[in-house]
């Protein structure tokens, strides 16, 4: 019998010892609480009693309080199982797996389900395995679940590392990977099956493989209905999730297809309202519901909160409180397989969230496996510094770009060119078209119509691809900013002004080996370094990133003249190639609905 199981074994009869004789105890007992039954969707008095990191009665406790059992009065608080967030992305927050536990922990989030896409597409296999490594340090459940496909559209884009089926044995039987994430590959299911069917067999290859062995496998099917809807599910292996739902006519459709939709709500990407209509107004089953953020920044973190922000958000949105914390406990332990948390009941981890206030979800306590991890929204255990290995470092291999690499060429004195639209707080982007002024050969941004350049450079040393377009709805008007954090592939994206200050700017993030980086008439502003995987910094704290990044905002707003909120994360989005309808990569201008690459000047 393997030493694991011995373990587990020897722990539960330890309980069932406390619990039927007279001479154990309890070590904590939560005395006088509401708690919130996430099985029965209701609320009542009762107490919490813990032994070693698992629950042992959820009910009277006056029996197993001996002389050493910690009792904590709670009363007229409630006890909810500790929160989960089942899709999300470290590199997003460019914060290390610790030190994003240690913003997130106090709001009551006790379980991280994240996706390594971004490391995957930059370092390959090395990276993800890093960080699953990582997540074994932290006193949070950390879980993995890999790219089976980097890049997610290989006739559009360049990764630093390609990922297929003939990496998925090793990564899926790695520690702390469970499984494979988001599913971009067969996102645009009908153009992939016309134009690259090999990447379906591939894909079908790996996930009949994880399944094969108990693993999940996570959807993304944006905008998929019907039999493009039916293809994609069935690409998973039957058992789909999908986080880029952003309608309640998609909502629907998903959830009476048995797709888990996890509805995002996110820095810049905010869908929860619209989905959640599916419930509150046709009155679906919310069982197959669940609460993700994608993507969130170290300011929301430390300033809103983490899942306890989103519970409250679904809430205002008219769910009763119950059923939003369902969406983060029972129902994304149900479609894990995490028997062993989720909900408040005997042998169940002790992964405890104590809340003052259940309207606004303030978190007064944290437990996680029966230790008290955090109180009063601070941490009151240590989590030390994690510092990656050199292994994953160093990864640009490309040399420094000239202005001309930057330009975009047409004849004449005007030029109709392609213009992506950038909508706020949305993966997904816009088309339009506008007339613009020719100067010697070379098309001239418009910052009064907020026209202005984008580019994408290939930054892994493959082939040296420069990617060249135009973009509205920043609302620039001087200057630019560049960085290595350009979803998926993580090639370095640039928006400016003009073609100067991007080049300087797009050179700096070079010289740094990644990071970003802000221009402006011929000088660098700031800047930030992220030398994992030009990704992650694990040279700051999390309150350290939280106001660099808001000081490299404020340097955007106030003296580029930036209008949109959370910049960064909302150009990061502009290279991704899976998510309708314009994007950039460093093979150009893409269509995604109709798979295929344009030319920015239009003929």
């Amino acid at each position: 019998m393997k030493p694991d199981v011995i373990k587990k074994a020897m722990e539960y009869r330890e309980l069932i010892d406390v619990l039927m004789s007279d001479f154990n105890y309890a070590d904590i007992v939560l005395y006088g609480g509401n708690v919130i039954n996430v099985i029965t969707r209701e609320a009542y008095k009762a107490d919490v009693a813990i032994k070693g990191k698992h629950i042992l009665v959820v009910g009277e406790s006056e029996k197993l309080i001996g002389n050493d059992t910690l009792v904590i009065d709670v009363s007229g608080k409630f006890i909810s199982p500790g929160f989960i967030d089942s899709h999300m992305h470290f590199e997003s927050s460019m914060l290390t797996i610790s030190e994003f536990s240690r913003l997130s922990i106090p709001s009551g989030t006790t379980t991280l389900v994240a996706d390594p896409h971004e490391i995957g597409n930059a370092l390959g296999p090395v990276g993800m395995l890093a960080m699953a490594d990582e997540a074994s340090v932290t006193p949070n459940h950390v879980h993995l679940v890999v790219p089976a496909l980097t890049p997610d559209c290989p006739q559009l884009e360049t990764a630093g590392v390609d990922v297929s089926s003939k990496d998925m044995a090793m990564l899926l039987n790695y520690k702390n990977i469970i499984g494979i994430g988001e599913l971009q590959g067969f996102s645009n299911a009908k153009h992939v099956y016309r134009n690259t069917p090999e990447i379906i067999t591939d894909l079908v290859a790996s996930t009949t493989y994880a399944t094969s062995i108990g693993k999940v496998v996570d959807g993304n099917a944006p905008e998929l209905f019907g039999s493009e809807l039916a293809a994609h599910i069935i690409s998973t292996g039957g058992r789909c999730s999908c986080h880029e739902t952003t309608t309640k006519e998609e909502c629907v459709e998903k959830l009476r297809q048995g797709v888990y939709v996890f509805m995002r709500e996110g820095s810049t990407q905010r869908n929860m309202a619209e989905c959640i209509r599916a419930i509150t107004e046709d009155g679906l089953d919310s069982r197959r519901a669940i609460l993700a953020t994608d993507d969130m920044v170290a300011e929301d973190l430390e300033n809103l909160g983490h899942m306890n922000e989103i519970v409250k958000r679904t809430i205002a949105e008219g769910v009763d409180p119950l059923e939003a914390i369902q969406m983060v406990t029972i129902n994304p332990a149900t479609y894990f397989g995490f028997d062993d948390r989720g909900v408040l009941a005997p042998g169940k981890l002790a992964d405890i969230a104590i809340i003052s206030d259940l309207k606004n979800m303030t978190i007064d306590a944290v437990f996680v496996e029966g230790n008290l991890v955090a109180a009063k929204g601070q941490m009151v255990i240590d989590i030390p510094k994690y510092v990656y290995p050199n292994t994953v470092k160093n990864s640009v291999k490309r040399g420094p770009i000239s202005k001309d690499d930057l330009e975009i060429n047409a004849s004449g004195s005007m030029a109709t060119v392609r213009c992506i639209e950038l909508i706020p707080d949305q993966n997904l982007s816009g088309s339009l078209e506008f007339d613009l002024k020719v100067k010697n050969g070379v098309v001239l941004p418009n910052t009064s119509e907020d026209v202005l350049g984008i580019a994408c450079v290939e930054r892994y040393g493959r082939n040296g691809n420069i990617g060249k377009a135009f973009v509205k709805g920043f609302g620039m008007t001087s200057g630019a900013f560049a960085e290595s954090v350009a979803h998926d592939t993580h090639n370095i994206i640039a928006v400016g002004t003009n073609m100067e200050d991007m080049t300087l700017a797009v050179n700096r993030v070079i010289e740094m080996g990644g990071g970003l980086a802000i221009a402006d008439r011929g000088r660098i502003l700031d800047e930030l370094r992220l030398p994992v995987g030009g990704l992650i910094t694990d040279e700051l704290t999390g309150s350290e990133v939280s106001r660099k990044i808001k000081e490299l905002e404020n340097t955007v707003k106030t003296k580029l003249g930036c209008k949109v909120h959370a910049p960064f994360m909302h150009l990061s989005f502009l290279a991704l190639s899976t998510s309708p309808k314009w994007k950039i990569t460093d093979k150009g201008l893409i269509d995604v609905n109709n798979f295929r690459i344009l030319d920015p000047i239009k003929d």
